[in-house]
C-alpha cells in the first residue's frame, strides 16, 4: 500500500479523536440517558448498541423529554452544526450547560466517535409538553405537572 507521511498522519489523528470521543463519551455520562439499558447493567451494554437513544420519558414541569439516538442525529449534521447542536439549549435533564463548557476539540472528538459507530437504531420517542401524559416508561422529577 502506497501512502504519504502527511495522510498516515492525518489517519493516526483521526483514530486518535475517535478514541478520545470514545472515553469522553464514557466519562461525560452520555451513555447513562442515550444508551438502552447502560445504567441498569452497570455500563454491561454491547459497544454497538451505544448512543442509539431510549424510550424512557423524563418527565417533569418542562414536559416529557427523550434521549436522542444521537447515531441517527449526526449523521445529519456537519461539524459546525454538530457544536452548536451540543451546546443546546434543550430540556432537562440533559446536562447542555456541560456541553457548553467543553473544548471544541472535545466536542468534536465526541461527534467523531458518533460518526465512527454510524447509524444504527430508531429515533427516540418525540418531546410531550406538560399536559399529555406519557407511555411507560418514564422517571417522574418533583415539580408541578399538570
Amino acid at each position: 500500500m502506497l501512502f504519504t507521511v502527511g495522510s498516515a498522519c492525518a489517519d493516526l489523528k483521526a483514530e486518535s479523536d475517535v478514541q478520545r470521543g470514545r472515553y469522553l463519551i464514557q466519562v461525560s455520562g452520555c451513555n447513562d440517558c442515550h444508551t438502552p439499558g447502560y445504567m441498569e447493567t452497570d455500563g454491561k451494554v454491547d459497544e454497538k448498541l451505544w448512543l442509539t437513544g431510549s424510550q424512557l420519558g423524563w418527565r417533569g414541569p418542562w414536559g416529557t423529554t427523550y434521549a436522542s439516538n444521537l447515531r441517527l442525529v449526526v449523521q445529519n449534521l456537519t461539524e459546525q452544526q454538530w457544536l452548536s447542536h451540543a451546546r443546546g439549549p434543550w430540556r432537562p435533564p440533559m446536562p447542555w450547560f456541560n456541553l457548553r463548557k467543553m473544548r471544541d476539540e472535545d466536542l468534536m472528538a465526541i461527534f467523531r466517535y458518533i460518526r465512527h459507530l454510524g447509524p444504527s437504531g430508531a429515533p427516540a420517542p418525540l418531546y410531550l409538553p406538560p399536559d399529555q401524559m406519557p407511555k411507560m416508561p418514564y422517571a417522574q422529577f418533583p415539580g408541578a405537572v399538570p
